[in-house]
């Protein structure tokens, strides 16, 4: 029987940072590079930072730069870091030296759940760190491993002549480990006192410390993920920069309806493209929560959102009559079809001046209202940013182009407190399809009302710099037992194939 929650003993993440850069040719820790506008660790932080079942963060960092962390942890606002460390010159002396600050101030006999994971894996999901902290309910160790691909060869070295095979083992019992690791911290601390003892003592990570010197205590295997990968070699650098532009990210939802209205209500939102569709679905929802809309359009209220001019006075307005802007969604787009070289110069200005112009004059007239209440900038994109279709080259492109501004913005605002995010439906019964497309089959298309609802989850929620998908079907779940490589893979081919 599992514990229940408040029950638990406290889980620190432990985070190990004390790596170089030397193998992907920097000469600063691999951890500081930035991928995605962010360092890696920051990215990683963020991750046990908003994890329900990390009470405290350790990390500890390579000798000489402890500084430079403490301004990351600083500026993003990360509360769950409570002590920044130098780390050892080995992996060893490095876990020693958590172990020893894990057990500052435990009362005798009291324990605790330490989850040590790679500074240099920043694409670990929740429910592994959940399967982790749920798995020492009953065990005292848990590794995070997942198949092997590959065939893995065993091979010895003849002199000069090279490497040539000994032997080649089941592919089907091996495993490639990843991180994070979990313990009972009175279990990995009495591990090392042991081999402490052993002159010959070294080891590459902390199971195997456990496995070798504690062989009487099972190690439980939690299933990783194949995105869960280390920043290790230059190509990892890339890999994993545009898994970070694919990766999307769920917005949590609000408990019940009273939370809505406790969040919104004395609110101000001013919605760009607010005339149907999505943005009139949101101001009709957040109205209903108590919140003061003012929902723009060319057809309701003749604003132009291509014209700096009527941004700015609709703003001013609002501000004007509220005292405040919290939120600044902005749906208006257009979605013209056809070939790039049949197009006409005046379809073509309309495609950037609505669709990638406008957004740009809209965050920046946005900037000094939502910095005084630190709120939000809303924009949306399209699936089809991930890869340009024919016939489709205007909108994928400046639909991509609100990806990239999301998370530039995200990067450049997160001082003055301003997130940034942007919102990926599917294929969505709008106005704008149905004039490109006509009528479609009845439950083909995502309902404009699913898109406005988990826009205001967005809103309300501390997020800045994401995609966040809504999808009719959740990629995520696993209903066939693939793996989330495979979820993955899926959820951006059918991306390839929507609009």
């Amino acid at each position: 029987m599992s514990v229940p929650h408040e029950a638990k003993p406290r889980t620190t993440a432990v985070v190990l940072a004390g790596g170089t850069g030397q193998r992907v040719g920097l000469s600063i820790p691999k951890q500081l590079l930035k991928i995605a506008g962010k360092a890696v660790i920051e990215h990683t932080l963020t991750i046990f930072e908003n994890a329900e079942d990390i009470d405290d963060v350790i990390v500890l960092m390579a000798p000489g730069f402890v500084p430079d962390v403490e301004k990351i942890v600083a500026k993003a606002g990360l509360t769950k870091v409570a002590r920044i460390i130098e780390g050892g010159s080995t992996r060893n002396e490095t876990t020693e030296r958590a172990i020893e600050a894990l057990g500052e101030g435990l009362a005798e006999g009291e324990d605790r759940n330490v989850l040590f994971h790679d500074a240099v894996r920043p694409l670990l999901s929740q429910r592994v760190i959940k399967d982790c902290v749920d798995a020492l309910d009953r065990y005292q160790a848990v590794d995070v491993a997942i198949p092997s691909a590959d065939t893995i060869i065993v091979t010895r070295t003849h002199g000069e002549d090279g490497e040539f095979i000994t032997e080649v083992p089941d592919r089907s019992r091996l495993r490639r480990g990843q991180t994070p690791q979990a313990f009972k911290l009175s279990t990995i601390r009495k591990a090392y006192a042991i081999a402490g003892g052993d002159p010959n003592f070294q080891a590459t990570d902390d199971c195997s410390v456990v496995l070798r010197y504690l062989p009487d205590v099972p190690i439980y295997v939690v299933a990783g993920d194949e995105y869960n990968m280390k920043v290790t070699q230059p190509v990892d650098v890339f890999i994993t920069d545009k898994l970070f532009q694919l990766a999307s990210t769920a917005a949590p939802r609000q408990a019940d309806e009273a939370a809505y209205r406790e969040l919104l209500s004395g609110k101000t939102l001013v919605v760009f493209g607010g005339s149907y569709g999505i943005g009139a679905d949101i101001a009709t929802l957040a109205e209903q929560y108590g919140a003061s809309v003012y929902a723009l359009g060319r057809s309701t209220t003749g604003t132009h959102v291509e014209n700096p001019e009527h941004v700015d006075d609709a703003l001013s307005k609002a501000y004007a009559e509220t005292g405040r802007i919290d939120y600044v969604i902005n749906t208006a787009g257009v979605l013209r079809i056809g070939k790039l070289a049949e197009t006409d110069n005046t379809t073509i200005q309309e495609a950037l001046n609505v669709n990638y112009l406008a957004p740009v004059q809209i965050a920046r007239a946005s900037y000094k209202y939502l910095a005084e209440t630190q709120g939000q900038l809303l924009l949306y994109t399209s699936s089809s940013y991930t890869r340009g279709r024919a016939e489709y080259s205007l909108y994928s492109s400046t639909k991509a182009a609100m990806v990239n501004l999301t998370q530039a913005l995200a990067d450049e605002w997160a001082g003055e407190g301003i997130r940034v995010n942007c919102v990926n439906p599917e294929r969505t019964a709008t106005p704008m399809r149905t004039k490109a497309f006509g009528q479609e089959p009845d439950g083909s298309l995502l309902s404009s009302e699913a898109v406005a609802r988990t826009s205001l989850d967005v809103l309300l929620s501390a997020m800045t710099g994401h995609v966040i998908d809504v999808r009719q079907q959740d990629p995520t779940r696993d209903a066939a037992g693939s793996s989330g490589f495979e979820q993955a893979l899926a959820s951006v081919l059918d991306r390839q194939e929507d609009v």
